[in-house]
């Protein structure tokens, strides 16, 4: 271990393990399904991480889009290696934001417990012996100054000196309306991150997304799903749920629908779209006659 380290090892797991989700253990250990359709997004990410300068990213899209699900297809990248050299066993950590401020009175206590983590990750970024850390932070301008209400405002600026040398990698998410209207009023933070968009998948797209967690699904539901199924789960959330986006919509009321399966008939069997019908009336308040 490097003796100059202010923060111990211990000590930064122990922040780790009280403070982040551990993207990529997880991924290890198999608790993801595949993430699909994202593959240029991704792609984006990786080449804003390698860069000496702008190496933070902003991932910008509406909710419900994907923006985590970006990020664990990261580390679904990251996990097998299949990675430039500087990105090979890096360590994706999802900072929950709501455990650290926990118990805390102030911006500033709240603070006092993210700045060691910060701090130990900054001081490891030019030490060869320990991977690259790359800290994603959901709702990302809810730590700028000017988000009123927020328990983590102010974070923004004590995260800035690590910014600006480039001790850090940050993957931000929020929407493009809150982009703007939060980050984009500081333009020393704005200009630290590049954004990537996602944009909303339309229904081909879709379909391949709940392909590829199909297999997941009836693993746990122990019933069969066709593809005529998801084709209709579909069509019935853009008819009767459109003011939530896709994917999000369409692999919620597919779980729901397998659920309310098994309620009424048990494991076995296959999907229908009387299930389908019963989920989506229950969800978007109607009568499953009118739909």
């Amino acid at each position: 271990m490097v003796k100059r380290l202010n923060v111990s090892d211990e000590e930064l797991e122990e922040y780790i393990h009280q403070y982040c989700r551990d993207i990529t253990k997880l991924e290890r250990a198999g608790r993801f399904d595949p993430i699909t359709g994202r593959e240029k997004e991704i792609d984006e990410v990786i080449l804003i991480l390698l860069q000496k300068g702008r190496k933070n990213a902003a991932v910008l899209a509406p909710a419900g889009v994907g923006k985590t699900a970006l990020v664990v297809g990261l580390a679904q990248r990251i996990v097998p290696g299949d990675v430039p050299e500087y990105l090979k066993g890096a360590r994706v950590l999802e900072v929950d934001m709501p455990r650290m401020a926990a118990g805390t009175s102030s911006p500033a206590e709240f603070q006092s417990r993210f700045m060691p983590l910060c701090k130990g990750i900054a001081e490891r970024y030019h030490e060869p012996e320990y991977p690259k850390f790359v800290l994603f932070m959901d709702e990302m301008h809810t730590i700028m100054p000017n988000c009123e209400g927020s328990a983590y405002r102010g974070l923004s600026e004590a995260m800035k000196p690590y910014l600006t040398v480039g001790d850090l990698h940050v993957i931000g998410a929020t929407t493009l309306d809150e982009f703007r209207m939060y980050v984009a009023e500081d333009p020393a933070m704005e200009r630290r991150f590049q954004h990537v968009f996602l944009s909303v998948p339309n229904a081909e797209e879709t379909f391949t997304i709940l392909q590829a967690l199909r297999p997941g699904l009836e693993k746990h539901h122990h019933i069969k799903i066709s593809d005529d199924c998801l084709q209709f789960i579909i069509k019935m959330t853009e008819l009767h749920l459109p003011r939530r986006n896709q994917p999000d919509k369409g692999i919620v009321m597919t779980d729901a629908s397998c659920a309310y399966h098994v309620m009424h008939n048990g494991w076995g069997g296959e999907l229908t779209e009387r299930d389908i019908r019963q989920i989506i009336a229950i969800e978007a308040k109607l009568h499953p006659d009118a739909l």
